[in-house]
């Protein structure tokens, strides 16, 4: 924690420098960059003055989200170039500035000229860091083509996807996942919801780490927020996709609108089918009450996954008069799946003499479907800003899995047989209204409701072979669990801006009745409870390409789906997974601090950040019994443990060392400590009670390197750490991957082939160890092998400069923080 306070603090001490030593600095030179041909303002244009007298003394700056720029500078005779990527130079030769210069609009244009064997073409920025979010461009990323947006996210810095589907933030699971700012389908399971979408529908990344009021108070690492592609150019255009993978996957989809003045149709339709290959181990050492070794089991499996899915969602956008716009849409997704999974577990005695093997089989089909409409009204009263927004929608969830497992001997013997039977049903409807008053050019004022209701249904039930050779109901896996959520919102914020400081204060508050019922045992649970979630940031710019930042927001975890669902599978007859009907929501304090820096070909995005969780989710496991062979049952879940404390610090970094090569970089160091206790009394009848008191320090970086070649080939890598981390029972091993990918326009830029390989060295795995007093555990698993994708993308009415720089309509308004 040391090193990251002196960092931190070291930060300061040059930003605070830089403020003062500028102050000094009278003279300041502005302008514009504009795209010639289209009059679109260019943002991250590189601006450089260097004197002719002086070659030490050189300056600069980037432009912002409007082409703008200002740069402090000391009198002096000055050469001035102006840059952007496939764009000419711009320069002004021996310009002598005594007084404080205004360029004007700079007007600059393509040049597609070959620069020593590199042609350099202009796309839009991969990553945008924001004070209040970072924006990462995904729409053109050939490392994901062929993928779902669970790839997509499991690329971008601070986001991870474990091998089971689920998304963390900053190393946190408590993260709220939208799409098109709003919940998605399979809600409860937002990591089935993902695999569903294809990557060539995504457009942008929202990553929200500390969110003002005017989002739900759900998620305490924050938000992510997964934007889909919108066309809204005149006329029709869009873009069609095709891949073919290895292992054998193949799959096509299609962005498609067409805009007339009064109107935009605009679709997304893909299909794929997938074959992937995973595999997991667990090799078990058991213990005897005095500690000594009694038994060793290892557990090894290969798993095929293949999947055929459909996705589809259509709208349009109606301006039935210049000030209202209704927009409506619908989404319909659909996958099938074969998933067989062979489970090989050998047992030991104490000297690790084979006793047997036995070979457990599974066969799972798995179908799940979304069906989602959604109605938006958004009228704008005048041109400032204020206007109302209306939104409505439902969306309809079904995913049944089916799963036959045979268990034979080494002599393939059948020893058991099961069939079992999962399904889950999900009906929500989600209400909407935000209001935006605009008080004059520097303060906001904004207000809403949020009503959110969610009736989730899920069974599990388990025939089993019995003596006769009968299949008959297994009661001991019987399940039906009903969870009803009904969440009403409102919240209200103010924002200003005075000079170089801005401000905004939120608060919101949620009422929020859950029942969770458990149908087959008759166990019927209620919950009630109303919360305030205030939120406060605080801005202050030494310049405007350097600023400081300090925000606080409450939150808050529900927990749902398989967290709650005791009875979810049954893949493994030694180790068990079982959620926890009682398990209450944790509520989370956070506080960041933010520094942001800009220089011409460096973007610096820094926070600091501390969060206290009360109630937090904690996952253990503990031996509970022994199957029919006498081998002891594993069984983990989610308990409430006490209190969680979470600092860390985290580095962004844009860089661009040469005109053709770009750099994205992250790091994430960060501490977690948890005081708490838990007892329970195992299947003896005993009361076992662990103190899960710990502390762990760990870190998690990426770096993402572009670089184009010549013959306008582009290479991109994606290289991902994830360090060791302590758990209070066990630890999680470091693990490294790599992402690769080439890509080149063709067509006259109409077209585009990538090729691309995930988990390059097959090395993407989720390694820990688990210390409990009856055993010790050493597990692997990977859920995904390496896969290899060829792609082809062809663009038709659309020229470089809308796929670069086309940005999607908000959702309704623009965020209040964006004014910061």
């Amino acid at each position: 924690m040391k090193v990251i306070n002196y960092v931190y603090c070291t930060v300061f001490a040059l930003a605070a420098t830089t403020a003062f030593s500028q102050e000094n600095n009278e003279l300041l030179v502005t302008g514009t960059v504009v795209e010639k041909s289209t009059n679109t303002p260019l943002e991250y244009a590189s601006i450089t003055l260097e004197s002719v007298n002086n070659p030490n003394n050189i300056t600069g700056d980037i432009s912002d989200t409007d082409g703008k720029f200002t740069i402090p500078v000391a009198a002096d005779t000055y050469q001035i170039r102006i840059e952007y990527l496939g764009y000419k130079t711009y320069i002004i030769d021996a310009k002598d500035i005594n007084t404080s210069l205004n360029l004007g609009t700079i007007l600059i244009e393509s040049d597609s000229e070959m620069l020593e064997g590199v042609v350099i073409e202009a796309r839009r920025a991969a990553v945008e860091l924001k004070l209040d979010k970072r924006i990462y461009n995904v729409s053109d990323d050939p490392v994901v083509k062929g993928g779902s947006a669970s790839d997509v996210l499991d690329n971008i810095p601070s986001v991870e996807v474990d091998s089971e589907g689920n998304v963390s933030l900053r190393g946190n699971e408590s993260v709220k996942v939208l799409i098109d700012g709003k919940p998605s389908g399979l809600a409860s399971n937002i990591s089935d919801a993902l695999k569903m979408i294809p990557s060539e529908s995504l457009d942008r990344v929202e990553v929200i780490t500390n969110p003002s009021a005017r989002y739900e108070a759900e998620g305490g690492a924050g938000i992510i927020n997964i934007i889909l592609k919108k066309g809204s150019n005149n006329g029709i255009n869009g873009s069609v996709t095709a891949n073919i993978s290895d292992p054998l996957s193949y799959g096509a989809s299609a962005s498609l609108n067409y805009r007339e003045k009064d109107y935009n149709l605009y679709t997304n339709i893909g299909y794929a089918k997938n074959k992937t290959f995973g595999n997991s181990l667990n090799e078990s050492t058991y213990f005897d009450e005095d500690g000594n070794t009694s038994s060793y089991v290892d557990e090894y499996s290969r798993s095929k996954r293949e999947r055929e899915s459909f996705n589809a969602n259509f709208g349009f956008d109606w301006h039935l008069t210049d000030k209202l716009t209704w927009t409506q849409g619908f989404t319909y997704r659909k996958s099938t799946g074969d998933n067989p999974r062979t489970l090989t577990y050998s047992n030991f005695d104490q000297n690790r003499n084979l006793l047997y093997t036995n070979v457990r089989q599974t066969e799972e089909d798995d179908f799940k479907e979304t069906v989602e409409y959604t109605t938006d009204f958004t009228y704008k009263f005048n041109d400032s800003g204020h206007q109302l927004y209306v939104s409505g929608s439902v969306n309809k969830n079904k995913d049944i899995e089916d799963s036959g497992i045979t268990t034979t001997d080494a002599f393939n013997a059948v020893l058991a047989q099961d069939i079992t039977q999962a399904t889950e049903d999900e009906l929500r409807h989600i209400a909407r209204v935000d209001y935006v008053l605009p008080i004059n050019e520097s303060s906001q004022f904004e207000a809403g409701y949020l009503g959110n209701f969610n009736d989730l249904r899920t069974k599990f039930h388990i025939n089993s072979l019995d003596d006769a050779g009968e299949l008959v109901r297994n009661d001991l896996f019987e399940n039906d669990l009903e969870y009803v959520e009904k969440v009403h919102a409102l919240y209200a914020q103010y924002g200003n801006k005075m000079d170089r400081f801005s401000y905004m204060l939120g608060l919101r508050w949620e009422s929020t009745e859950v029942d969770v019922n458990q149908l087959v045992t008759n166990d019927f649970n209620n919950k009630k409870y109303s919360d305030f979630f205030p939120s406060a940031f605080f801005n202050y710019e030494f310049t405007d390409t350097e600023n400081v930042s300090a925000s606080y927001s409450r939150r808050v975890r529900r927990p749902r789906g398989r967290m709650l669902n005791p009875i979810s599978n049954y893949s493994s007859s030694i180790n068990f997974f079982r959620g926890n009907p009682d398990l209450n929501p944790s509520f989370t304090n956070a506080i960041d601090l933010g520094y942001m820096k800009r220089w011409s070909q460096l973007t610096l995005n820094t926070s600091l950040y501390y969060h206290h969780t009360t109630d937090a989710t904690q996952f253990v496991r503990r031996v509970d019994g022994v199957n029919e062979e006498g081998i002891p049952i594993t069984i983990s879940g989610p308990i409430n443990l006490a209190t969680e404390y979470r600092y860390g610090f985290e580095l962004n970094l844009n860089y661009n060392p040469i005109r053709w090569w770009r750099i994205n970089a992250n790091a994430n160091l960060y501490q977690v400590s948890t005081r708490g206790d838990y007892a329970y009394v195992d299947y003896q009848g005993n009361t076992v009670n662990q103190n899960f008191d710990n502390d762990a320090f760990t870190w998690s970086g990426r770096i993402n390197s572009r670089v184009t070649l010549p013959a306008k080939i582009d290479w991109q890598t994606n290289f991902m750490y994830r360090g060791a981390q302590k758990t209070a029972q066990g630890k999680v091993l470091g693990n490294a991957s790599v992402n690769m990918a080439l890509s080149k326009d063709v067509l006259n830029d109409k077209g585009t082939i990538a090729l691309n390989v995930q988990d390059l060295f097959n090395s993407r795995k989720r390694m820990m160890e688990t210390n409990l007093p009856q055993a010790y555990s050493y597990a692997e698993m990977q859920w995904r092998e390496r896969t290899i994708n060829l792609s082809f993308t062809y663009r038709f009415n659309q020229n470089k400069a809308d796929r670069q720089n086309e940005r999607r309509p908000n959702q309704g308004m623009e965020d209040m923080e964006e004014m910061m």
